[in-house]
């Protein structure tokens, strides 16, 4: 397969269920049909809040000590398109 941009070598890849073409010569990065809206969805997903746990109250009751730091999973400051091409 030919790059649309610059005619170079095309490689497909496969993260997480989405084909991604990329251009060996300009690293041009092309979709196929419906792959951004898979995109869209998992990044949509990907930043959601996390459930709350199951039986667990929505917070600490009136006087309660209240712990530092958050509940639940840090995701840190990587984004969801980093999580395509980490290795």
């Amino acid at each position: 397969m030919q790059c649309p941009k610059c005619r170079g070598s095309m490689r497909t890849y496969e993260r997480n269920g989405v084909h991604i073409e990329q251009c060996d010569n300009c690293r041009g990065i092309f979709l196929d049909y419906g792959e951004l809206e898979t995109l869209t969805r998992m990044e949509t997903q990907y930043h959601a809040p996390p459930p709350p746990a199951p039986g667990h109250a929505p917070g600490p009751a009136w006087g309660a000590p209240q712990h530092g730091g958050h509940y639940g999973h840090h995701r840190g400051q990587r984004s969801w398109v980093g999580m395509l091409f980490s290795t």
